[in-house]
């Protein structure tokens, strides 16, 4: 089956660098791409042609920080900052009532509604994250298995592992601090094990659309055991590795009082960053404006040893962070990669608001334009994941396309098709998406998803998380009014 998508502009790839065809054109036999080009010039024949019409046809978005369940954000968005930490656990709960929150059907629920919505935002391969605040301790093994049975069905490209980490975030009864407790032993193996058994059962699944990654959640909550023992098995099976660092001040202090070095130092130390690795956020590393270090010498450990940052700048914005060196990082050399984090998937919309907040911070230079941005969310997320066959629309590439329409009326006039696409458009454009040469959304349907069904499910699954932070907290019998914030007074 020989296939050709054609629009008013194709994002291809050429001399090593992105180049924009008018009235072109992709085609793809199977999974694979044969030509990228101006449409007027394919020679051969094909049984199929989608004619996107006035429409971007770009290549498919690499989310590596892809919010996997339902979105738990909303229920810090505006949390006042005295209160934040009673979100977190109680060390009652932690010592005596520490129980998985979710049935099992909700856990494999929640995937299906991410990676729904992944798709319809652009995103052809993705390594989601899910939250584990409510869990017992990390993923379990037998969500992940369902996650993989989703994406298999709807066609996504992932990359999964089940997240695992030692201990939890509580919240000290006397100073109302975060503190850290850590898990049993015991415990600690068995997450390290089902992350082992994961990727000897899934790598490589799906005709290759699944692939596997060990991915340690956040490097406070881990033992410098549980980080070499990961490391380790990243080696052992050439899969990526990916770990929460240098995303705040929290954790910056915590690692430099327990290790007297940075979190960068520190995982280096251990061997994390031989053979490289993916470091979501970036923040808190030397020349941050907030610690006393403003060297290059963190930037300097990142780039030699070939770690990505990703960034994720929307889920900060939130809560007033912004990356102050996306640009800083481009100049030193180093790859960064985008994720999202958050609710919803619009990657494109957090390549446009990372753009904004870099060059409010990085006085407007070059590389903190979109097109660096763009770059970041295709071949940058690539080169982290160590492929040269996804993120770019050229011969020998897998089919991973998605079509941004330009023809709504919200869309405004056009100009040049990646200056018009930042400064206009927005994840829910896109109308078409092709993962692996199969078309997975047509006109904004995904095959077999009744999407209000799956919202009103959401919905429930999210109250029910909601009220599971009450739970967990020192006052799990206050009334709702009291215990969580609303923006204004709601009369019940």
């Amino acid at each position: 089956m020989t296939s050709m998508v054609t629009g008013r502009y194709v994002i291809g790839w050429k001399n090593d660098d992105f180049i924009i065809y008018r009235d072109g054109a992709v085609v793809f036999e199977g999974d694979t791409i044969t030509y990228v080009g101006k449409a007027s010039e394919y020679q051969g024949s094909v049984d199929e042609v989608i004619d996107s019409g006035n429409s971007i046809v770009s290549p498919g978005l690499i989310d590596l920080n892809a919010l996997g369940d339902v979105d738990h954000h909303l229920i810090f968005s505006d949390f006042p900052q005295d209160r934040r930490n009673h979100l977190q656990w109680s060390m009652d709960y932690f010592d005596n009532r520490r129980k998985e929150d979710m049935s099992a059907e909700d856990e494999a629920f929640k995937s299906l509604y991410a990676y729904t919505n992944l798709i319809m935002n652009g995103v052809t391969t993705a390594m989601p994250i899910t939250s584990t605040i409510d869990k017992k301790a990390g993923e379990t093994y037998e969500e992940m298995v369902a996650a993989a049975e989703h994406a298999q069905d709807l066609g996504l490209r992932v990359y999964l592992g089940p997240s695992f980490l030692q201990g939890k975030h509580v919240c000290d009864p006397h100073t109302d601090e975060k503190l850290v407790r850590f898990f049993p032993d015991e415990e600690s193996e068995q997450q390290l094990a089902n992350a082992e058994r994961f990727i000897q059962e899934f790598e490589g699944a799906a005709n290759d659309l699944i692939r596997t990654c060990v991915v340690p959640e956040r490097i406070e909550l881990q033992t410098e055991y549980s980080i070499r023992r990961s490391k380790e098995i990243a080696q052992r099976y050439k899969v990526p590795i990916r770990m929460h660092a240098t995303q705040g001040i929290f954790e910056y202090d915590h690692i430099m009082a327990k290790t007297g070095l940075s979190p960068v130092k520190y995982l280096d130390s251990l061997g994390f960053f031989d053979d490289g690795a993916i470091l979501p956020h970036g923040f808190a590393a030397s020349g941050y404006s907030k610690i006393a270090d403003q060297s290059d010498d963190d930037l300097d450990i990142l780039r030699d040893r070939g770690v990505s940052v990703l960034h994720c700048p929307i889920v900060f914005a939130r809560m007033g962070i912004g990356l102050e060196s996306f640009g800083r990082y481009i100049r030193h050399g180093i790859n960064m990669c985008m994720g999202t984090d958050t609710w919803p998937a619009d990657i494109l919309e957090n390549c446009k608001t990372g753009s904004l907040i870099a060059r409010i911070l990085d006085d407007n230079r070059r590389e903190n334009y979109f097109d660096y941005f763009f770059k970041a969310a295709t071949i940058g997320g690539a080169k982290a994941l160590g492929r040269d066959d996804i993120g770019r629309l050229a011969p020998g590439c897998k089919a991973d396309i998605v079509i941004f329409d330009q023809s709504r009326s919200e869309y405004g006039i056009q100009d040049d098709p990646i200056q018009s696409l930042f400064n206009n458009g927005y994840g829910m454009m896109v109308s078409t998406s092709i993962i692996n040469g199969r078309v997975v959304m047509r006109d904004r349907q995904l095959p077999g998803i009744n999407q209000d069904q799956l919202l009103a499910r959401a919905q429930l699954v999210y109250d029910h998380m909601k009220a599971s932070y009450k739970e967990r907290s020192s006052t799990p019998d206050a009334p709702d009014k009291d215990f969580f914030h609303t923006t204004f007074p709601i009369d019940y």
